[in-house]
């Protein structure tokens, strides 16, 4: 699998099922982190994720810590708002992890202060804006990994 798109807490289950979608088109495997801000078998998730969820790999994490542990020795880069850097600085790689907050409030804090130098961010060329959807965002980054990676 080319790469891994991490969802930290995710809420809304519409964005959840499209990203699922576009993990599946793009070979990547999708990883979800509970707390959830939905059902798993939420029928909007579902809705969005077409006929599609069954044939994606899906990894499932009680809690961020449990993410960390799983994953100790992984390859990670934090997308938030909040980054310094470009994402078009990020250095993508085979089985890269792509970690992404939760829509209302992205990565908790301590993730963003323990991983400033991992941390990336899209650029807005707006000032009426702070970010954007996260179902957005994700397809930024993994076609962008796709089109670098191959």
């Amino acid at each position: 699998m080319p790469l891994n798109i991490v969802l930290i807490e995710p809420e809304i289950p519409n964005n959840t099922g499209n990203i699922g979608r576009l993990a599946l088109a793009s070979g990547s495997k999708l990883h979800l982190v509970k707390p959830f801000g939905f059902e798993i078998d939420d029928k909007r998730l579902k809705r969005a994720g077409l006929d599609y969820w069954q044939h994606l790999e899906v990894i499932y994490y009680d809690n961020t810590e449990d993410f960390f542990l799983k994953n100790k020795d992984a390859k990670m880069v934090f997308l938030s708002s909040h980054g310094t850097k470009s994402h078009w600085d990020i250095n993508f790689t085979d089985d890269l992890f792509l970690v992404f907050g939760k829509e209302s409030v992205g990565l908790p804090k301590p993730l963003v202060k323990k991983y400033d130098t991992q941390l990336f961010k899209i650029p807005l060329y707006s000032k009426s804006i702070r970010s954007l959807n996260l179902a957005n965002a994700v397809s930024i980054i993994v076609y962008e990994g796709l089109r670098q990676i191959k």
